[in-house]
């Protein structure tokens, strides 16, 4: 037994360590991917694996630390840990991220000599080149969870194979460091706690905190309507100019038990939209917090109550070596069609669909003005849906993604890039008794030299849907030299586009669906859009 305040204190200080490891790591990455967009996640975990306390960063992530632990541990038995150790892996078919450029990096936390837990975390390192990606192969270096430091001696030899099949060893061995110091600090803050309220009172903490975390969600499980769900909504294409590929799911809610089966979803495809099964499950577990309690912790007890199935060798379950690079914009669809299953159930939680897209680019090649090799990776926001009482949110990251927008000031003095236009696209939100969120419109000309270019997004050619009778949102688009004779559209997933000094691109993100009959929205709130710009003055 422990008494509710000893729990509460401890409980809190957990989530502290988390997140001060998240601070520790973001301020002292190298990259602007870290440092700036905080594209990283921490947490602290039990001996077994389980994730007590959850830093709020990136949902995604969540999918890449759950398992990390228990993969470790199946290569590295608990006796033959050692205080110092440093484990990283990356590889989404064996338990180390949920795509490649997510290296996670966990430590054994240890006291009085007894390993008691772990502290981990993830971090994207933009290395890529931005070329055509079709298999897992294609995508960059592979690493299972594998000892980078034994003991506290870093492993020079790994260390130097890990960054030759990086184009930035620099900076890659600069957010390393970063990665292995933001553990260092968790690993010493967990030792305070225990040696403050000692090894047993506080593993019951721990255990306490998961049973609360089952029953908090238990609890708001039981104000859905006992039933059957189901919704559908589709990819616009393969992720390689092929045809629209379903997804699909059906909820099943009796009592305090939930389930999800992903039956009838489209096969894997070519193309890098491709989901592991980690990642599906990160994002019901996200989207089912968002919607029932945001409240509820996010660890490991949280789970116990959720149920999810998906066909093996799907576009939600893939199997190797299916390329996984962007399964973001996959699974940006998978926490839409939660959505619009459970609408009815939840009418006034639930959000119309959102830009449903990772919308995202990637300019890479030599800067001229220093000889060395760049990249520069951006994800940019969108409409997010409007919901019961409330307007969408403009030009903001939805879902799974939770990263900032890199300022104009630190792109433009890092890398040999202009951006000349950011705003929000008029009338790309959906009409409703509560409008959409509107899309973004942001263009980037390359000063010098040339430029590797790669652009995602979905929703370019199937709409975000509306709820209640809300209308759809705008769809999403690349251009290329906008306004200029050699203008062209761009597919929506292109790669290895050769840029040349003065070349434009232009991404148009996609807004989200509106809520209620258009007929019912508020005169008042017609003539504020239109007077901000929102909607056509028209």
């Amino acid at each position: 037994m422990i008494d509710r305040i000893t729990l509460e204190v401890i409980g809190s200080r957990l989530l502290t360590i988390a997140e001060e490891m998240g601070e520790a790591l973001i301020k002292a990455s190298y990259s602007s991917n870290i440092k700036e967009r905080q594209d990283c996640s921490t947490a602290v975990f039990n001996l077994r694996g389980e994730v007590i306390a959850q830093a709020e960063h990136i949902p995604m992530h969540l999918g890449s630390l759950m398992m990390i632990v228990q993969e470790i541990l199946k290569r590295y038995p608990v006796a033959g840990l050692r205080d110092g150790d440093v484990f990283v892996g990356n590889d989404p078919y064996t338990g180390g991220s949920t795509h490649l450029p997510d290296i996670t990096v966990a430590s054994p936390v240890f006291h009085e000599g007894e390993p008691v837990g772990f502290v981990a975390n993830i971090a994207h390192h933009a290395d890529g080149s931005g070329h055509e990606t079709r298999t897992i192969y294609d995508e960059g270096l592979r690493i299972p969870p594998i000892c980078l430091v034994e003991g506290g001696r870093l492993r020079e030899d790994l260390m130097e194979l890990l960054l030759l099949n990086f184009r930035l060893p620099r900076e890659r061995r600069g957010d390393f460091r970063a990665q292995f110091a933001a553990n260092r600090i968790g690993a010493e803050r967990l030792g305070d706690l225990l040696a403050r309220y000692g090894r047993k009172t506080c593993e019951a903490a721990m255990g306490e905190l998961l049973a609360y975390g089952e029953r908090k969600i238990r609890a708001a499980l039981g104000f859905i309507p006992d039933g059957v769900y189901a919704f559908e909504d589709w990819m616009d294409d393969d992720g390689a100019g092929g045809p629209p590929v379903p997804i699909r799911v059906r909820i099943a809610v009796a009592g305090e038990e939930i389930a999800l089966d992903f039956a009838g979803t489209g096969a894997q495809v070519p193309g890098d939209i491709n989901v592991v099964y980690l990642a599906l499950v990160a994002t019901v577990y996200y989207a089912l917090k968002a919607l029932l309690d945001p409240g509820i912790p996010a660890n490991g007890g949280f789970y116990r109550a959720i149920r999810v199935e998906a066909p093996a060798g799907s576009i939600v379950n893939a199997r190797p070596p299916a390329p996984v690079a962007w399964r973001t914009q996959t699974c940006q669809r998978i926490a839409d069609v939660i959505f619009g299953a459970l609408a009815p159930a939840l009418p006034d939680k639930v959000i119309a669909a959102t830009n449903g897209a990772n919308s995202a680019w990637v300019f890479s090649g030599v800067d001229p003005r220093t000889g060395q090799y760049y990249v520069y990776l951006e994800t940019i926001g969108g409409g997010s849906g409007a919901r019961a009482g409330k307007d969408g949110l403009d030009g903001v990251q939805v879902h799974i993604t939770n990263t900032s927008n890199l300022p104009v000031e630190c792109l433009e003095m890092e890398f040999p890039l202009r951006v000349e236009e950011y705003g929000l696209v008029e009338g790309s939100g959906g009409p409703g008794r509560f409008r959409g969120g509107l899309g973004l419109r942001r263009t980037i000309r390359v000063l010098a030299g040339e430029a590797t270019f790669l652009g995602t997004l979905d929703r370019a050619s199937v709409a975000p849907w509306g709820l209640f009778g809300g209308g759809e949102g705008g769809k999403g688009g690349v251009v290329l030299n906008a306004g200029r004779p050699s203008e062209r559209g761009l597919r929506s997933k292109v790669a290895g586009l050769r840029l040349v000094e003065g070349d434009a691109v232009t991404i148009v993100t996609p807004g989200a669906g509106g809520y209620g009959p258009p007929a019912e929205r508020d005169p008042a709130l017609i003539e504020r859009d239109r007077r901000e710009g929102k909607v056509s003055a028209g």
